[in-house]
C-alpha cells in the first residue's frame, strides 16, 4: 500500500514566459498561482517500543521519461485510451512507478498558450480529457511530475484540472513550486522532487534553492528521487557536456552542475527528461544519474521515428538508506502515431551504453547487452 503526504508553499505566479517545444507560453494573469496548497505532512510520532527499521529493507522503482497520451480533440487513441500501456506493462511494474506527465488532463479552457498563427508550428500544446488520469492509473503509475514546459499548456484552470483528475484518479503529483510529494512503499518513505525552468515547478536554474529543498525532503524521508525537465530539445541533443544549455533562448539549466548538487544534499536517484532523446547514466557518489529517458509516449505529438522514438524504462532497486542494489535498461520505442511498444531490436541499450562510454568515461554506468545497469569499475 502506498501512502502519501505532501506540502505545497504558496507562490504567485505573475508574468509568467516559457517555451514549449519551441514556441513561447504567454503571460498568466496577474495573481494566478500553483493551486490549492497541500495538508502539511503529517508529523510522525515514536516511542521506545517502535522496532527499529530494517536498514537492509529495498525497493524496486520504475521510471519513463515524457507522456503525452493524445492531442485532444481530435488525436486521441482508441476506446478512450484504455489499453493504452498494455503492451509494455510488464516491463513498468515495480514498487513505485513514475512518468513525466508532458500535457495538462483537462477540458478545453479556452485559454491556450499558441496563437493561430504559430500552433503547430513554432508553438506546441497537449491535452486529454481528464478521464485520461484513469489511463495512468490502470497502467500501474503512481506518481508523475508534473514540473515541465507543457504543464500550462491550457493555462492555470488546466493545470488545476489536471491536478484535480489525477487526485480522483489517485495518482500522486509533484513538480509545483515547494511540493514535496512523499509516498511509503514497502515501508519506506520516498520523497519525491520535480524541478524545471518555469515559475509553476521547483527552480532548476536555482541550485542553492534546489538543494535546499532537496535537504528538507531528505529530513522527510528515507529516499529521496529528483524528477527533473533538463537540457536542450531534438535528434542532436544526445550529448550531455558540462555548462549551461541553451534552447531557444530559454535556460534549461546545467544539468550535471544540478545532478550533482542535489545529490550532494541528499538525493537518491535523479531522472532526467525535456530533451526528447534518451542520454547518458551516469554514477555519482553511489548514486545514479539518468540525464534524459527520452520520449515514453506522444500520441499524435511527439516524434517516433529514428532517435527521438528510441526509448526505455528504467527500474531501479534501492536500499533504505539510498545505496545502490541493481537496476535495469527495459528498451522500448515509439510506433505510429507515438504509442510505446517494446523493441525486440534494444535499441535503447546500446545507444545509452555508447552514451555513457562517450560523455562520463570514468563515471558512466555500465549497461550490459541485457540492459542490466551497473557502476564503473
Amino acid at each position: 500500500m502506498i501512502h502519501v503526504r505532501g506540502r505545497l508553499a504558496a507562490v504567485l505566479l505573475a508574468g509568467l514566459l516559457g517555451l514549449a517545444g519551441c514556441g513561447s507560453d504567454p503571460a498568466l494573469p496577474a495573481g494566478a498561482n500553483s493551486g490549492p496548497p497541500l495538508p502539511s505532512p503529517a508529523g510522525t510520532s515514536g516511542g521506545s517500543s517502535a522496532p527499529a527499521p530494517d536498514a537492509d529493507a529495498q525497493l524496486t522503482m520504475s521510471a519513463v521519461g515524457d507522456v503525452i497520451m493524445g492531442d485532444a480533440p481530435r488525436g486521441l487513441p482508441p476506446n478512450n485510451g484504455h489499453g493504452f500501456f498494455d503492451s509494455v506493462a510488464p516491463g513498468l511494474r515495480a514498487d513505485l512507478q513514475m512518468a513525466n506527465l508532458e500535457q495538462p488532463l483537462t477540458d478545453d479552457t479556452g485559454v491556450g498558450k499558441c496563437g493561430a498563427a504559430s500552433a503547430g508550428k513554432t508553438c506546441f500544446q497537449f491535452r486529454s480529457p481528464p478521464s485520461y488520469a484513469g489511463v495512468l492509473k490502470e497502467a500501474g503509475f503512481q506518481l508523475v511530475n508534473l514540473a515541465n514546459n507543457h504543464a500550462y499548456d491550457f493555462g492555470p484552470a488546466g493545470h488545476q484540472n489536471t491536478r484535480k483528475a489525477l487526485d480522483a484518479a489517485g495518482v500522486k503529483y509533484t513538480g509545483p513550486p515547494g511540493m514535496i510529494t512523499v509516498v511509503t512503499v514497502k515501508d519506506i518513505r520516498v520523497a519525491v522532487v520535480g524541478f524545471a525552468p518555469y515559475p509553476w515547478a521547483n527552480d532548476l536554474v536555482n541550485i542553492p534553492q534546489a538543494q535546499e529543498l532537496v535537504r528538507q525532503a531528505k529530513k522527510q524521508a528515507d529516499l529521496v528521487v529528483v524528477q527533473v525537465h533538463m537540457g536542450g530539445e531534438g535528434a542532436d541533443h544526445t550529448h550531455t557536456r558540462p555548462g549551461t544549455e541553451m534552447f531557444f533562448g530559454e535556460n534549461r539549466g546545467d544539468p550535471i552542475a544540478f545532478s550533482h548538487a542535489v545529490v550532494d544534499a541528499g538525493a537518491d536517484l535523479i531522472v532526467g527528461h525535456s530533451p526528447h532523446v534518451m542520454r547518458a547514466m551516469e554514477f555519482y557518489k553511489g548514486r545514479l544519474i539518468a540525464y534524459s529517458l527520452g520520449n515514453f509516449a506522444g500520441y499524435h505529438a511527439l516524434g517516433y521515428t529514428g532517435v527521438v522514438g528510441i526509448t526505455g524504462i528504467l527500474k531501479v532497486t534501492l536500499r533504505r538508506d539510498g545505496s545502490y542494489v541493481s537496476g535495469s535498461l527495459v528498451p522500448a520505442h515509439l510506433v505510429a502515431p507515438g504509442a510505446p511498444r517494446p523493441d525486440p531490436q534494444k535499441q535503447a541499450i546500446s545507444l545509452v551504453s555508447g552514451l555513457c562510454k562517450a560523455d562520463f568515461p570514468k563515471t558512466g554506468a555500465r549497461i550490459a547487452a541485457d540492459g542490466t545497469v551497473t557502476p564503473p569499475t
